[in-house]
């Protein structure tokens, strides 16, 4: 039934947004050049790597040592205009029809912090990632690492159909009131870099 749900509905989405998508896609590419889409490894189910896409936000600007700049200096305002209304995932709804993503389910992170969780936070990874999810419509950016993780394994424990038409529902409003979209002085969410607690994953 998630299944169905995520297929009948991301279509229906591609089809309402074609236009936008469309007109995102020739901004980008005038604004920024090719290529349009962000491509990334995120850990998938159980951990399984696959690429997930985006609309780019960042122009490609690095210092004279060949290292990216901060986000916040390579982000550019038509990219700020994309994540402040989440444009710039909808080429995440192709990771669904390809059943990488659920549009429901906590979100994909990066690669690098699978070894950082500890046994509890890595309970994340026994459903399917997200576009959206429990902690995405509980603060998103805007609350800590901890916080989010905890909503990530209560989504794991609790979740159902009826619970992901809520979630559905509640991101619509958050979309449009760009609640949460980053912490306070930081464009994106800050980096994890491990929580401070007995039992992570690999240690015992």
């Amino acid at each position: 039934m998630k299944r169905l749900m995520d297929i009948v509905v991301s279509l229906f989405i591609i089809l309402i947004f074609a236009p936008i998508i469309l007109f995102i896609w020739i901004s980008v590419r005038f604004k920024l050049g090719s290529p349009v889409l962000f491509k990334q490894q995120r850990p998938g189910l159980y951990g399984i790597p696959f690429l997930l896409y985006k609309f780019r936000t960042m122009n490609d600007s690095k210092d004279d040592n060949g290292n990216w700049l901060p986000d916040e200096e390579r982000i550019t305002a038509f990219g700020l205009f994309l994540r402040k209304f989440s444009l710039d995932e909808l080429p995440q709804l192709i990771n669904v029809l390809k059943g990488d993503l659920s549009l429901v389910g906590p979100r994909p992170l990066l690669m690098e912090y699978l070894p950082l969780y500890s046994k509890e936070q890595a309970k994340r990874h026994l459903v399917k990632p997200g576009i959206t999810g429990w902690a995405q419509v509980n603060g998103r950016n805007a609350i800590s690492w901890e916080e989010k993780f905890q909503m990530d394994v209560w989504y794991v424990t609790h979740h159902s159909i009826l619970l992901d038409i809520r979630i559905l529902y509640l991101t619509i409003k958050k979309v449009v009131r760009s609640e949460g979209i980053s912490q306070a002085n930081h464009v994106t969410m800050t980096r994890f870099t491990g929580t401070e607690i007995q039992g992570r994953k690999g240690n015992g």
